[in-house]
C-alpha cells in the first residue's frame, strides 16, 4: 500500500473515532456525588464519594469532571489558606471508563468552617483519543453538607464571675422566682432594700425581708449580638468574633441541654438562602423557642450552622422586639462584643420585667480550643 493510501485511511480512522466520540461520548453517562455525613462539626473529616457509570459498549479513553466548591471544604490533596479571597475554586477529577464500567472514587475532605454548603452541578467533558475534539455538558448532581460550629468546655467560656451557668451542679433549673413568696425572714447583710416587707417590719419591730420561693419553670434564652458597630449599615469586619460567639453559645446550649434546662437561641442575623426569602427586604430574624431534649440541641446547631454572616436590624431593636413583646420570666445570656448605652437600658427593662440577664464579652484575646467530640452531644461534660 503507497503511504498516499495509509495517509488517506488514517484520515478516515481519525474522522471517524472523532464523529462517534462527538455523538455518543457523553450518552448514557451516569453521575452522582454525595457526602458520607449529612452534618459534622467543625474541623471534622468526611468523604465526599463521586459514582460515575459508562452504561454503553463505546469506551472512554478520558472524562474530566469539574465543579465548584467552597474554599471552605478543604480537600486533603489540596490544602487552601483561611485568607483566601475567592469563596469557590474549581475541583477536578479524571476518569477512564471501558464499556459498561463504574468507578467509585473517594475524596477526604476537611470542614474548616461553620456553614452550609450546597453543591449543584458538574461539568462533564470528553473527547476522542487523539484530542481532537472535545464535547462538554452540565449535570444536576446536587449534594450538601451542614457543619456545625465547633463546641468548647463550658468551664472554657469566660462566663461572669457571679453566673448561675457556673454553679449548676444537678440537672434541674433551680433559681429565686422574683415573683412567688414563701414567707420571711429576719434581715441579714447583703439583702437588698427592694426586699425588705415593711408590714412584716411593722408588726415585728424589726428589719424583715421577702423569702422567695423556688422554681424549676424558668427558661434560658442564649442571644448572640452580630453588631460590632451601633451603626447597621457597617459590614462586618470581625468575623472570627461572630464565629467565636457562635460556639459559645452552641457550647452553652449543649451544655444546659444536658443538664434538663429548657433553652433556646436568638440573634440578629438570618438565615441564608434557601432558607430565608431572598424577595423579602426585611429579613427575619432568629428566634428559637426554649425546648429541652436531643432534638432542640440538633435544632439549634442546625440552625447555627445556616446563619448568614450579615445582620437583619440592630440588636437594641431585637431586644426591644423582647420588650413589646412582655416577655418575662426568662433568664437571658447575651453574648456580645459591645454594650452600648442604649443596649444597657433595653437590658435594665428586661430585668424589670422579671427576666435575669447575664453578659458574656468576647474579645480576640482569649483562644479557646475546641474540646468536644461528636459523641459527647446532648451529654454532660464538665
Amino acid at each position: 500500500m503507497s503511504i498516499a493510501w495509509v495517509i488517506i485511511v488514517t484520515c478516515i480512522v481519525i474522522f471517524c473515532q472523532s464523529f462517534l466520540y462527538d455523538r455518543l461520548g457523553l450518552k448514557k453517562i451516569l453521575y452522582s456525588r454525595t457526602f458520607s455525613q449529612s452534618s459534622v462539626f467543625e474541623g471534622e473529616n468526611i468523604e465526599m464519594v463521586d459514582e460515575i457509570s459508562n452504561k454503553k459498549w463505546l469506551p472512554l479513553p478520558w472524562i474530566r469532571l469539574e465543579s465548584k466548591i467552597h474554599r471552605h471544604l478543604q480537600f486533603e490533596s489540596k490544602k487552601k489558606q483561611d485568607d483566601e479571597l475567592e469563596e469557590t475554586e474549581f475541583h477536578r477529577t479524571l476518569f477512564s471508563l471501558r464499556p459498561y464500567q463504574k468507578i467509585t472514587r473517594r475524596h477526604k475532605i476537611t470542614c474548616v468552617k461553620r456553614g452550609y454548603y450546597a453543591l449543584h452541578t458538574v461539568s462533564m467533558s470528553t473527547g476522542d483519543v487523539l484530542g481532537f475534539n472535545e464535547k462538554f455538558k452540565t449535570v444536576d448532581s446536587s449534594a450538601t453538607i451542614t457543619v456545625y460550629p465547633a463546641l468548647v468546655d463550658v468551664e472554657a467560656i469566660p462566663l461572669p464571675s457571679h453566673s448561675w451557668l457556673g454553679d449548676i451542679t444537678v440537672r434541674r433549673w433551680i433559681i429565686e422566682d422574683p415573683f412567688v413568696i414563701a414567707g420571711v425572714r429576719e434581715y441579714a447583710d447583703g439583702d437588698s432594700l427592694n426586699t425588705i416587707n415593711w408590714k412584716a417590719t411593722a408588726r415585728s419591730n424589726r428589719l424583715q425581708v421577702s423569702q422567695k420561693d423556688y422554681t424549676a419553670d424558668h427558661y434560658l434564652m442564649i442571644y448572640v449580638n452580630f453588631d460590632q458597630t451601633e451603626d447597621i449599615w457597617m459590614p462586618i469586619e470581625n468575623e472570627r468574633l461572630i464565629e467565636k460567639a457562635l460556639s459559645f453559645a452552641a457550647s452553652i446550649a449543649n451544655y444546659t441541654i444536658a443538664n434538663g434546662i429548657s433553652t433556646g437561641f436568638g440573634c440578629n442575623a438570618y438565615l441564608k438562602e434557601p432558607f430565608s426569602n431572598p424577595t423579602e427586604r426585611t429579613k427575619e430574624s432568629v428566634r428559637l423557642e426554649p425546648e429541652s431534649g436531643m432534638d432542640q440541641i440538633y435544632f439549634i446547631l442546625d440552625t447555627i450552622a445556616k446563619l448568614k454572616m450579615d445582620r437583619s436590624r440592630n440588636f437594641n431593636y431585637f431586644l426591644l422586639e423582647d420588650i413589646e413583646n412582655q416577655v418575662r420570666n426568662k433568664d437571658i445570656l447575651l453574648i456580645t462584643s459591645i454594650v452600648s448605652d442604649e443596649m444597657k437600658s433595653n437590658i435594665r427593662q428586661l430585668e424589670a420585667m422579671g427576666n435575669a440577664v447575664e453578659i458574656i464579652m468576647v474579645d480576640d484575646e482569649s483562644q479557646v480550643e475546641n474540646s468536644y467530640e461528636p459523641s459527647e452531644v446532648g451529654g454532660y461534660y464538665g
